[in-house]
């Protein structure tokens, strides 16, 4: 007697990383908002091309037309990707999805017969040397440890880094440290004309460095909720 085996169908599904902002509304949502445009008008391009998570627990449970606020944000530019927080009794918040999408290809996973979701993988430790200036439009993300660019950052370049940057030349694009929550991280560049500095979440535009510090060789640090910036001896 011949034995009859069932084919099942073959499908390969592909794990990807997402690097994405968080923004997060807090009340009064006005003033919020003043104080979002006050910030794009000094960094019109912050959000150009970034998709945005919303992060809406700090909103109060009795925060009126929050599907509206999505709105206003999308009308400023901002590209939402999903939202956080959301209490069940908002209405229209279903229209913006979850945060979900994918910055880069990654690795093949294989699909399980019982729905058993895999255990997420260790994150990576380690440094990426990029041996090169960094052109103006371009940007170099590594989220598993250090970045360091052997050369300059242009104007409208971005390098964003899960640990430490260190740029030997000239930064006058943006660098962004402690992505994934390393508030240790530092910037470090041999001469400062950056457009915006940020580690682990709180980051200064350009107009608000000190003058003094244009053109030096500095770091960057947190100390608390502030981000300090110093010369290099």
């Amino acid at each position: 007697m011949s034995t009859v085996r069932e084919s099942r169908p073959s499908i390969r599904v592909r794990g990807r990383s997402l690097m994405a902002l968080v923004l997060a509304p807090e009340p009064p949502v006005a003033g919020w908002l003043a104080a979002l445009d006050e910030q794009l008008a000094r960094s019109p391009g912050f959000f150009d091309g970034k998709p945005v998570i919303v992060d809406l627990a700090g909103l109060p449970r009795e925060q009126p037309d929050v599907a509206g606020l999505m709105h206003t944000l999308a009308g400023r530019g901002v590209r939402i990707i999903g939202t956080e927080g959301g209490h069940p009794s908002w209405d229209g918040l279903e229209a913006w999805g979850r945060p979900l999408g994918a910055a880069r290809p990654g690795r093949v996973i294989e699909v399980p017969d019982e729905p058993t979701p895999p255990a997420p993988p260790p994150p990576a430790i380690g440094a990426l040397l990029v041996d090169h200036s960094v052109r103006s439009g371009q940007a170099i993300m590594f989220e598993g440890g250090d970045v360091t660019v052997v050369g300059s950052v242009a104007s409208g370049a971005e390098i964003v880094a899960g640990g430490s940057i260190h740029v030997y030349g000239t930064l006058r694009g943006r660098a962004v440290a402690g992505v994934l929550g390393q508030a240790q991280a530092r910037i470090f560049c041999h001469r400062l004309e950056a457009e915006l500095l940020a580690i682990d979440g709180v980051y200064r535009t350009a107009d608000e460095l000190d003058a003094a510090l244009h053109g030096r060789s500095v770091q960057a640090w947190l100390e608390g909720d502030a981000l300090s910036v110093a010369v290099l001896d």
